[in-house]
């Protein structure tokens, strides 16, 4: 078929706020946010060209095209609903949505998430990544690990665990640039940059009166900055969870004994400010804070 379709996600979001007279209860019903039910209206609309709803507040009525466009909708949905599937008994699986930062992700995530598959076989876990600092409104997942500092509106926010960022390099790096032995010898290395981990509290810490780095590589995600120490293009700040295993294979070499026990930024597990009427999430939370809050 040539022809675009309307996404069904969205026709069911449409069917169910139109129904409800209300996004939140709509919301309710499909088990998502009403960020994300809100999301699926605009693109519905962007995909008809009309506005659906008219918006007076919190109240939501459906608009003349709305109207015409529901019965149109609700026979299509009928007709996928009441099709014959004789094959189709057995009930679907819980399963959960979550969001995680990739580097956190690679490094912690799946190395734990065996825990959880073993206890909970049943429950099936989809992962989505996203990128810290930047995606700040709760999307479709059900639970979200963000990196950053805590100040999310409308939702349950708890902070996971910090962890220590400290200077590491490759050996091959430090005897190119013959040596590092004080901090203040970071002078004549590349110091390799990242909005997620800046230098400056770093510097902070180890006495010296420097200003952010405002040159040199930048790389906003922390998986590939530590890449890009590893590849040997300079000094980085990284953390024990991401570096451990590469410093003790010898790949990086910790500098100095300075390490930031309280960084501006921490992990935080984020969800719906209302409590969870999914048992699957409700467990899956309850995990996530017993495995990490003890690192």
């Amino acid at each position: 078929m040539a022809t675009r379709l309307p996404p069904v996600h969205a026709l069911s979001a449409f069917e169910a706020a139109a129904r409800h007279n209300s996004f939140a209860l709509a919301a309710d019903e499909l088990c998502i946010t009403p960020s994300a039910l809100s999301h699926r209206i605009r693109l519905l609309e962007d995909f008809v060209g009309e506005r659906l709803f008219s918006r007076d507040g919190r109240t939501v009525n459906l608009s003349e095209f709305g109207r015409r466009y529901l019965d149109v909708v609700r026979n299509a949905l009928r007709t996928l609903i009441e099709f014959p599937m004789p094959h189709r008994g057995a009930q679907a699986q819980p399963r959960i949505k979550i969001t995680v930062p990739p580097t956190f992700a690679r490094h912690l995530l799946i190395p734990y998430l065996g825990s959880f598959i073993a206890e909970y076989p049943d429950i099936v876990v989809e992962i989505f990544m996203s990128v810290p600092l930047y995606d700040l409104s709760l999307s479709e997942s059900d639970v979200e690990v963000r990196f950053g500092a805590g100040k999310y509106p409308n939702t349950t926010t708890e902070k996971l665990f910090e962890e220590p960022a400290f200077a590491v390099a490759t050996p091959g790096y430090l005897s190119q640039i013959g040596g590092i032995k004080t901090p203040a010898e970071l002078r004549k290395a590349t110091l390799l940059r990242s909005a997620l981990e800046p230098w400056q509290p770093w510097f902070e810490a180890a006495g010296l009166d420097w200003p952010e780095p405002s040159s040199g590589l930048r790389a906003d995600d922390l998986g590939l900055l530590l890449e890009l120490i590893r590849n040997g293009y300079g000094v980085g700040l990284t953390r024990k969870h991401f570096a451990q295993k590469m410093i003790a294979d010898g790949e990086l070499v910790q500098l100095f004994d300075i390490s930031l026990t309280s960084p501006p930024h921490a992990y935080y597990l984020v969800y719906e400010q209302k409590p969870y009427e999914r048992p699957e999430v409700t467990i899956f939370i309850a995990w996530m804070k017993k495995t990490f809050n003890k690192l």
